[in-house]
């Protein structure tokens, strides 16, 4: 094997390219399906290409399947329900502002992991990254003003909320990861992949069973154009989790934030949205703060 301390940075790339072409075809659905809906999308038609993937990489390298111990279950557990909820918010938050923005709020997640740290593990906040943070919110709050043709400010908590549970999710799943101990990180990252993809496809399909009959019958209506929110869903966490198994997480999200220039470039050529003045200062600041604080990790 090569040595792969460069690819963690490759994985990422292309896992936010996946990921900004994933969001765009969830909002699509979610005129549709709902937010409950167009969420488990991602995940019911990801995991058939997730076990692919899987299949593939045991044939090609070999190795057996890892033992998971209970210390795994309970970190992609954590992971698996810290990103439905994630994802149902950034979907909600897309049904009231634009493709770029809530792609924005969500990129705040980095500094909602410095204060989860400071919080719940007490760790040390220096000054520079206090004011690290100041310079992302100010950014949000400047996005914020005018949040959303209602004037409401739900668009804006729903896009902050969801980073803070996407952060969560992304420490999850690293854990999982590491907790396998696998030496072949390839076997590592895909088997985690496929865990939190069926456990993710088993609970929402049961939550939609008994409360909410109609959108799964509606989710098999629209399966041809799930198809593709299924399979950049799978190929986007199949690159998150192997930049995971290679670095730390804040390092893999650090890079993601080029997610918000894909996100730009989808909503002005897909979408037709056109970005104010406001926003393009907020969403440099919002960058700036959080490759700020990294840097000062």
């Amino acid at each position: 094997m090569p040595d792969p301390s460069w690819l963690w940075a490759a994985f990422t790339v292309t896992a936010a390219a996946a990921q900004t072409v994933r969001n765009a075809a969830q909002r699509h659905l979610t005129r549709d399906l709902g937010t409950v809906g167009a969420t488990h999308v991602r995940f019911l038609f990801g995991l058939p290409f997730a076990l692919v993937f899987l299949a593939v990489i045991t044939a090609m390298t070999g190795a057996a399947l890892p033992r998971p111990s209970a210390g795994f279950f309970a970190w992609v557990c954590t992971g698996a329900a810290a990103q439905i909820t994630a994802t149902a918010m950034m979907l909600a938050a897309m049904r009231e502002r634009s493709f770029a923005v809530t792609i924005a709020y969500t990129k705040t997640e980095p500094v909602q992991v410095a204060l989860f740290g400071l919080v719940f593990l007490g760790d040390r906040l220096t000054l520079p990254m206090a004011i690290a943070i100041v310079i992302a919110t100010s950014g949000v709050f400047v996005m914020s003003e005018q949040p959303s043709r209602s004037g409401s400010v739900r668009p804006a908590l729903l896009g902050l909320a969801a980073g803070g549970f996407f952060a969560l999710s992304a420490i999850g799943y690293r854990g999982a990861i590491v907790s396998l101990a696998d030496p072949d990180f390839l076997m590592a990252a895909t088997f985690t992949v496929c865990a939190g993809l069926l456990l993710q496809s088993t609970a929402l399909s049961l939550y939609l069973f008994v409360r909410e009959r109609a959108v799964l019958i509606a989710i098999a209506r629209e399966w041809s154009a799930s198809l593709l929110a299924g399979f950049m869903g799978a190929l986007a966490s199949q690159f998150w989790f192997l930049g995971f198994a290679l670095t730390t997480a804040a390092n893999v999200r650090t890079l993601g934030l080029i997610e918000v220039l894909f996100a730009q470039a989808v909503a002005r050529f897909a979408f037709g949205q056109k970005t104010t003045v406001r926003e393009v200062i907020g969403i440099i600041l919002i960058v700036a703060g959080v490759v700020l604080l990294l840097a000062l990790q």
